[in-house]
């Protein structure tokens, strides 16, 4: 049985391989095999080379062409290295055939995200998540373990090893993600009591895509030390802390940063941690507004959001890292179309964001620029659903004024 014990950090070096495909243009294979890449080195593995292949769909034997796959196994010989990462999810069938080619170890971009989470996980409950997610990943892939011992069937009336082997393993593993789905079940009683208990503040979820800056501005707002780092996924467990602005309190919950193609196994593992989500009152979506693929961000999100139920919560967009935010102006003489980088922030302002003058801020949490108005924004939303939730206080804000007040928890 494979025991999913975490090790000291690789350091081995790999290659990324990517498919072109209608679905997916070159320009956007680069971009997501330049995440792919930031992902392995959050792994602790140095990629050193990318491979793209134009296909109509991948293959379904060896994910890419035989002839791309020597190509791919001949680098690999050449510079000795040790592993070799495909952008998209592979099978068992894949897994079994790149290895016979290749012989190195073969990951795909869902088991890379898993472990990272298992090297992330630090409290019992995203143990608990994760584990649940890499046995649900293992299952479909067991048949590959076991090629080794295909040649020792038993004939008529009887199995091989290799087969008992499999079926042992398989109730092994199902056995595991039964226990490991009633510990989440008790995990989650205790989380929703806990929410519970925490009474009838209002509550803001800050969402977004992994590494916009969500753990820096919970810091910021505050005012207590949240773990931030720039890597993907440097936050995995759920955080909550109680924010007062001008004497109005509100939950501020720091979650899961979410990512192109993140696995279903994981979806349907954190479902308990996006709890916070889905009871939210509010959520501020962050997104990295120097990113040059933002827009496709905020899509990946908003359909995350949707699979969670939660695309009908009132949303405020706030656009960080605006001080890192750079563009090329185009020569006078230059009659090519604009392209993103051709655009400056103001000119992107009066884009599509300019339908949301309500709904939308820039800031900088790490240089904390702007962040007053986001104060200022946040105390009016929250003030908003407060005084729905409880008609009484908005006579107190009136009359009283909101220094002399205090409001109830």
């Amino acid at each position: 049985m494979k025991e999913f014990i975490i090790t000291e950090e690789r350091t081995e070096k790999a290659v990324l391989v990517g498919l072109i495909t209608p679905e997916q243009n070159e320009k956007q294979v680069g971009e997501y095999l330049d995440e792919l890449a930031f992902l392995a080195e959050t792994a602790g593995i140095k990629p050193v080379k990318q491979f793209y292949q134009r296909l109509d769909m991948p293959n379904s034997v060896t994910f890419v062409g035989s002839g791309k796959l020597q190509q791919i196994n001949e680098y690999v010989v050449e510079n000795e290295i040790g592993t070799v990462i495909f952008d998209d999810e592979l099978s068992a069938k894949q897994l079994r055939n790149i290895e016979k080619v290749l012989n190195v170890h073969i990951s795909d971009r869902t088991n890379l995200i898993l472990d990272i989470f298992a090297r992330r996980a630090q409290t019992a409950h995203a143990k608990t998540q994760v584990e649940l997610a890499q046995y649900r990943y293992m299952l479909p892939r067991l048949t590959r373990l076991w090629t080794h011992l295909e040649r020792q069937r038993g004939g008529i009336n009887m199995r091989g090893p290799g087969e008992t082997q499999l079926e042992t393993d398989r109730r092994i593993i199902l056995d595991k993600i039964a226990k490991l789905k009633r510990d989440l079940v008790e995990i989650d009683r205790q989380k929703s009591s806990q929410r519970k208990n925490r009474g009838k503040l209002v509550r803001v979820a800050l969402v977004g895509y992994t590494n916009v800056g969500k753990s820096t501005l919970m810091t910021l707002l505050s005012k207590s030390e949240v773990f931030a780092e720039n890597k993907l996924f440097a936050t995995l467990d759920t955080t909550v802390r109680k924010v007062i602005i001008e004497n109005l309190p509100f939950l501020l919950t720091d979650t899961v940063g979410f990512i192109r193609k993140l696995p279903t196994e994981l979806v349907e593992s954190f479902k308990s941690t996006l709890d916070e989500v889905r009871e939210a009152d509010l959520l501020l979506h962050i997104v990295d507004i120097s990113h040059p693929t933002f827009e496709e961000q905020i899509e990946v999100v908003n359909k995350t959001l949707a699979e969670i139920g939660c695309e009908e919560k009132p949303v405020v967009i706030l656009f960080n890292k605006i001080d890192a935010f750079t563009f090329v102006p185009k020569d006078e003489d230059d009659l090519t179309p604009c392209v993103r980088e051709n655009v400056s922030l103001d000119e992107l302002k009066e884009t599509w964001m300019a339908k949301l003058p309500d709904k939308c801020i820039f800031v900088s949490a790490r240089e904390r620029l702007n962040i007053d108005a986001l104060k200022e924004l946040l105390y009016e939303r929250v003030r908003e659903i407060h005084v729905q939730r409880f008609p009484y206080n908005d006579f107190l804000f009136q009359y009283y004024g909101e220094d002399d007040m205090q409001l109830p928890e």
